[in-house]
Formats: C-alpha cells, structure tokens, sequence
C-alpha cells in the first residue's frame, strides 16, 4: 500500500503532523453545488468540530472523507491515504459514526462488534478480544449479550461509537453523534471521545451543540452553502465576533443604573448602549478594543463609584454563530442534515 507522505503547515500545535488535509473539495448534486472548494486541516490526536447550518455541506463533506461519495473535484489526503484513489487502503485507518445508531438490532451487541471484527480481517480470537475489551470500556458488558433492539438510545449510540472503534482508527469522523441524547448520555459519549483523542486518535466531529463543539474541539471550521467561511480555535472566532464583553459589578447594588447612565453619558465613539443585568447585579458594556475597555474603567474610577469586580468575557459559541452564519444554531433534534444534503 502506497502512503502520501504530507506534512503541511502546523500551525498552532507544535510538531503535530496533519492528519486530513483537504483541498478545494467540490461535490455537485444536480445544479447544487453541495461542496464548493473546501478547504481544512486537522492535525493528528485533536478534534476539528465543523459547524454550519442545515444543509451546508457537513455530511457530504464527511461522506467524500469516508470514501462513501466520491467528490467531483479536489484533493482529499487521510492519514496519508488518498480518498479517491486509495479507497481500500484509507477505510482500514477510518471510523465512522454517523448521527443515528447503524448496529444490526437483531443480534447481541458482541455479535455486533465480532462481525466487524471479522469483516476487517481480524483472526476470530482478536475479533473476540477486542469486542470483549470495548464493550468494558463503553459499559455495555452486562448488555453484551441481549439483541440490540433492546438497548436503550444512549446504550445503542455507545455501541456504535464502539463499533467504530474495532479497528482502532487513525482518524474517527463523528457526524453528529449525540443527536437525540439526554444530556447525561451525551457527557457519556464527550467523555469516550475525549479518552480517544488522548488515545492519538484524530477526530472530525460535526455537530449543532455549541456546547459539544467547546467541550471537544481544539479548532472549528464553519461551513455555509457549500464554503467554508470561517476557520480557526473557539476563543480566536470569539474574538473576531463582537469583540468582549466588560463586566461591572459594584460593591452597592443601588449603583447599578447610575453606573450604567455615567458610562453611556461617556460618548465612547462606537461603544454600544450597556446593558444592566439586575441578577447578576453587574453592569455589562461591549467594547471593541482595548482603548474602550481603558477609558470605561478610568470614566468608573473617576466617579468615585465603588467596585466589587469587574472582568471581561468573550461571546459565546452561539453568538459567533449566530454571527458567522446569520443563522442560530438549530436543535439537532429537529434536524435532519444527512437527508437534506443527500436531496439536494
């Protein structure tokens, strides 16, 4: 087997070699152009959380990735793999779990991860031991035995999470892989997934959870129709989103609106109205630069008001966005990307 020795730009991670490397990938469906040049990186033992609004491109992007689809343009190279041309060879280094659970729900769920086993060439005696250690890892030991129909949605998503795992993957591509869970299962799967990353495990993960995308991504992607519009760690889009947010809570509730009145009488130009936040009893200003942020505090002190603390918080992951996309972020629940992107 052929490997593509490739070892781009790491930027931000040290020595850390690129795991997927992806390049002007376009895949067409009728006039729709479902990918239209997508670029990314992701290096080896991180998550890459890609984000976009229905129908934006995600699935299909994790399909081409997968060697499901094959993409009309681009270069697609995995674990130094070719995804167009080395198929066979790259679907021996990958994971796949896509958003709904894919076990055969008529056998056990150790039938289910010894006849992966099987399927990709391990001896029967691996096959059994390595279904044996995963069902242990993902605590489904005592259901090991029982046909798969009868678990549970979280026990089903940890089997299939597991099926992925029997070939011990270089990289894992994880399409939404806690729709539909409660939240305690869903802090089950982030904590399995966080165990395979400091495995080495390289992870792709698409999702609409801002909250799974801070828990697990050290990079995201952003992709709108087809493109992606935006790149980069979580705090670095914070930052280029709406700039921070200054927090200031005075030691005397009662000053809360006078506090307010005296930093809008100020005249900061581009300084946006502040907000007072009587739960919190904090009076919250968005700046945008550091010249902002020092004349408010200076405008406070001069007044002679009295501080209990004062911080600065950047915007959330639902606010960026929100920002990016023009779009809020949809309730994977409701959504349905693999059949939207497949229709298109």
């Amino acid at each position: 087997m052929t490997r593509i020795d490739k070892t781009p730009d790491n930027g931000g991670h040290g020595n850390r070699p690129v795991a997927v490397s992806v390049r002007g990938l376009v895949k067409h469906y009728g006039a729709t152009k479902a990918l239209d040049g997508v670029d990314l990186d992701v290096h080896e033992g991180t998550v890459m959380g890609v984000l976009g609004p229905n129908g934006a491109g995600k699935t299909t992007l994790v399909r081409c990735l997968s060697t499901l689809i094959t993409p009309d343009s681009g270069t697609a190279i995995v674990a130094g793999y070719d995804a167009v041309h080395q198929p066979r060879q790259l679907r021996r280094v990958i994971g796949l779990t896509g958003q709904y659970a894919s076990v055969d729900e008529k056998i056990s769920g150790r039938e289910n991860l010894y006849m992966i086993g099987r399927l990709l060439d391990l001896s029967r005696k691996e096959a059994k031991a390595r279904a044996d250690g995963l069902l242990e890892r993902f605590s489904l030991t005592d259901a090991a035995s029982r046909p798969a129909k009868t678990y549970s949605g979280g026990m089903r998503r940890r089997l299939d999470l597991a099926a992925s795992m029997i070939g011990r993957p270089h990289v894992l591509y994880l399409d939404e892989p806690t729709t539909g869970l409660d939240p305690r299962t869903r802090n089950e799967v982030w904590a399995e997934v966080q165990s395979m990353v400091r495995d080495g495990v390289t992870v792709l993960l698409t999702t609409q959870y801002m909250e799974e995308a801070e828990q697990l991504a050290s990079e995201l992607t952003v992709i709108d129709r087809g493109q992606v519009i935006a790149a980069g760690g979580i705090e670095d889009l914070k930052a280029k989103v709406g700039g921070r947010t200054l927090r200031i809570r005075p030691a005397d509730p009662l000053e809360l609106r006078p506090l307010a009145h005296a930093i809008d009488d100020m005249g900061l130009t581009g300084l946006a109205t502040t907000t007072v936040d009587t739960e919190s009893g904090a009076v919250l200003v968005p700046v945008l630069s550091d010249e902002q942020l020092t004349a408010v505090v200076g405008a406070v002190t001069a007044r002679g008001i009295t501080i209990a603390s004062i911080g600065s918080e950047l915007p959330s992951l639902d606010e960026v966005f929100l920002s990016i996309t023009g779009q809020k972020a949809s309730a994977p629940e409701d959504a349905r990307p693999e059949f939207e992107e497949a229709a298109v």
